[in-house]
C-alpha cells in the first residue's frame, strides 16, 4: 500500500471524524432519498458537488466550524454520466486551500460508487489531500466554444423518472458515432425546463424548437435529422408560443 493512501475509516462514532456522501452529478440530487439512506449506515452526512444542496463546500465549512479534525468524502455517482472522480479531488482541495481558519485534514475515497450497496467498497481505500492537486481553472477552459447548438436535456426530477438519464445516454453517444463535440454541439443537464407533462423534454437552441417524450430512440433520430441535417423532427416537437415584452403572443 502506497504512503498516501490509508484503510477506511471506523464507522463507530467520532466526534472529531466526520464522513460525507458527495452526490457528483444531477441523478444524486434527483435520487436524494436514495443518496440519504446509503449515508445512515456509516453516520455520514451528504452533499453535491452540482444543483443539490448544500453544495460539498458549504457541507465542509459547516464540519471545520464544527470542529472536525478530519472528513472523509466518498463520491456516489447513480447516473449514466457525470464529472469524473477527479472533480470531487478538485473541488475538495480548492476549498483546502482557501479555507481560513480550523482546517480539518480532507481524505476522498479512491474510487466513485455506482450505487448505494457499493457505498461501503468504495470507502475502502482513501487518499488524503495535499493541496497540490490541479486547480479550478485551465487554459482549455478559457473561452465559449464554437458550437452551432446547444441541446437542453431537462433532469428535472419527473424526466430524470421518466428515463432522462437513458435519453442524454444515447444522445451523447450518437453524436459521438457522427463526429460531433462540444464545438459542434454543446450538450447541457439542465433543471425543470417545465412542460413536465411532455417528459422528458430537450430543447434545441439557437432554433428554439422543444421536443417531448424523447427516448433514446427519438435522441438518436433528433441527433440525425436535426443536428446533423437540420431538420427538426415533427413527430416529437412540442408547439411554442411566445410573447413579445407586453405580454401579447407573437405569431
Amino acid at each position: 500500500m502506497s504512503q498516501n493512501r490509508t484503510s477506511a475509516p471506523s464507522t463507530a462514532p467520532d466526534a472529531g471524524r466526520a464522513t460525507v456522501l458527495v452526490g457528483m452529478s444531477l441523478a444524486e440530487a434527483n435520487r436524494r432519498a436514495e443518496l440519504d439512506g446509503a449515508a445512515v449506515p456509516l453516520g455520514a452526512t451528504t452533499a453535491f458537488l452540482q444543483q443539490g444542496e448544500p453544495s460539498l463546500s458549504a457541507e465542509l465549512t459547516r464540519l471545520a466550524d464544527a470542529g472536525a479534525e478530519t472528513v472523509v468524502l466518498i463520491g456516489v455517482r447513480l447516473g449514466a454520466s457525470g464529472p469524473g472522480h477527479s472533480w470531487l479531488r478538485r473541488i475538495a482541495a480548492y476549498w483546502w486551500r482557501e479555507r481560513a481558519g480550523h482546517r480539518p485534514g480532507l481524505l476522498v475515497a479512491t474510487r466513485l460508487a455506482d450505487s448505494a450497496d457499493a457505498v461501503a467498497a468504495a470507502a475502502a481505500s482513501v487518499r488524503p489531500i495535499t493541496g497540490g492537486e490541479p486547480g479550478l481553472t485551465s487554459p482549455a477552459w478559457e473561452e465559449v466554444t464554437g458550437h452551432r447548438h446547444q441541446v437542453m436535456v431537462c433532469r428535472g426530477p419527473r424526466c430524470t423518472a421518466k428515463g432522462a438519464d437513458d435519453s442524454v445516454r444515447a444522445l451523447v453517444g450518437r453524436l459521438a458515432e457522427h463526429g460531433l463535440g462540444d464545438d459542434d454541439v454543446l450538450v447541457v443537464q439542465t433543471g425543470c425546463q417545465f412542460p413536465c407533462n411532455q417528459a422528458p423534454v430537450v430543447s434545441v437552441q439557437p432554433d428554439d424548437v422543444w421536443y417531448g417524450h424523447v427516448d433514446p430512440a427519438a435522441a438518436a433520430t433528433i441527433v440525425a435529422d436535426h443536428l446533423v441535417d437540420g431538420r427538426p423532427v415533427a413527430a416529437h416537437r412540442l408547439p411554442r408560443r411566445r410573447r413579445d415584452r407586453t405580454g401579447r403572443e407573437e405569431d
